[in-house]
């Protein structure tokens, strides 16, 4: 098997899979609970936070554990706009993003939200300006991701954090959901108050994540119960599942430089073949986070594409997997101004810090193999 979909999700490391095990089974009780087995499992949640801390160089207090990059983003933007409606309903985003800010987003709309979406370029990154241009007395929030996560495209989010620190009434957010591992960025001292991470996305297990709140952030919760995670996300703590988030991101962190620029070096062999294969067009930009490669190939269905390669053992993709099983056309390319052909014909193909030249070679010469055989049954 050729695995090239990692922006899907990524393969669970043995040692995320053994750590939820263990804690599985040494530390089952309920964090809440008042008596001592309660408490042990209270301490190894805090200590989780700790190290979770320590890795992204916040405080603890700043760490909330979540379900993944869906939560995360919807506790984020709808924390922020709901807790702080008072002294404004006007939001901003980009017209790229993630399914779970952009309809989080639609949402807000419909509750009488004024939103403002700022457009991008052919690259798909936004402009610094039109983000500061955009900012108005009554902005609560700023949402922009880091990487896109069907192009590539990196958004140049520590420069609109510094204007966002320029004005103390807004949160900045960013998904960071595709950037973890693969481009680096700095929490502390950002201008970002709101940050998602996800674990499966970094070789730990589905259903795991981390929101990093900036301290003093009030989020109105979309959970309310017991009081969990300061308020913030009422429910009984994923134990194990937080636990395993650790240690996939201890070891994403260690293995990051020498990982980055491995697929850095994949990615320019895959955009160098690809520029060669004939009705081929690469949509990713040069300078675009190192583990997504996206291309179409117009006059083609990529989703038969995909099927053909699937019968080798081969796997990519085509868009986001949250929206993949729609058959419309790309909206990110829409929004970065492409025609029908190009943005209904995408395929992504997504790299690991695991992923092998030889494995690249053998996709490249079979993904050749099926262009030519389907434009050959078309012809």
């Amino acid at each position: 098997m050729i695995y090239l979909d990692n922006s899907a999700t990524t393969k669970p490391d043995p040692l995320v899979l053994e750590s939820f095990q263990k804690a599985s089974e040494r530390f089952f009780a309920n964090p809440s609970s008042i008596h001592q087995f309660g408490g042990e499992s209270e301490k190894l949640l805090q200590k989780a936070k700790e190290q979770a801390a320590e890795l992204l160089h916040v405080q603890p207090e700043e760490i909330v554990f979540t379900s993944g990059g869906t939560e995360g983003n919807n506790l984020a933007i709808k924390g922020v706009a709901l807790e702080h409606q008072g002294r404004g309903k006007h939001i901003i985003t980009t017209t790229v993003e993630h399914s779970s800010v952009d309809e989080a987003f639609k949402g807000l709309e419909q509750l009488g939200f004024d939103v403002t979406y700022i457009p991008v370029d052919n690259n798909g990154v936004v402009s610094v300006r039109d983000i500061s241009d955009a900012i108005r007395d009554d902005t609560i929030l700023i949402s922009v991701m880091h990487v896109n996560n069907e192009l590539g495209s990196v958004q140049p989010v520590e420069a609109i954090g510094k204007i966002a620190k320029q004005h103390p009434k807004l949160l900045f957010h960013v998904d960071h959901v595709q950037g973890m591992g693969k481009v680096p960025l700095s929490l502390a001292d950002s201008g970002i108050d709101l940050c998602t991470i996800s674990g499966h996305k970094i070789h730990g297990l589905k259903g795991t994540g981390i929101l990093y709140v900036k301290k003093e952030t009030a989020l109105f919760p979309l959970f309310h119960g017991g009081n969990q995670e300061q308020g913030m996300r009422s429910g009984t703590e994923n134990l194990a599942g937080s636990v395993s988030l650790v240690k996939a991101l201890r070891l994403v962190k260690e293995r990051q430089s020498t990982g980055i620029k491995h697929m850095r070096e994949l990615q320019q062999v895959l955009r160098k073949r690809l520029s060669k294969l004939d009705g081929v067009t690469i949509n990713t930009p040069e300078n675009a986070a190192p583990h997504i490669m996206n291309i179409s190939v117009p006059g083609l269905k990529p989703e038969v594409i995909i099927h053909t390669l699937g019968d080798q053992g081969i796997y990519i993709s085509t868009k986001s997997a949250c929206s993949s099983k729609q058959k419309d056309e790309s909206k990110i390319l829409t929004a970065c101004g492409h025609d029908k052909d190009r943005s209904a014909s995408a395929l992504r193909i997504s790299l690991s810090y695991d992923t092998t030249e030889d494995e690249i070679d053998t996709f490249l010469n079979a993904l050749s193999e099926a262009i030519n055989q389907l434009k050959a049954i078309l012809e």
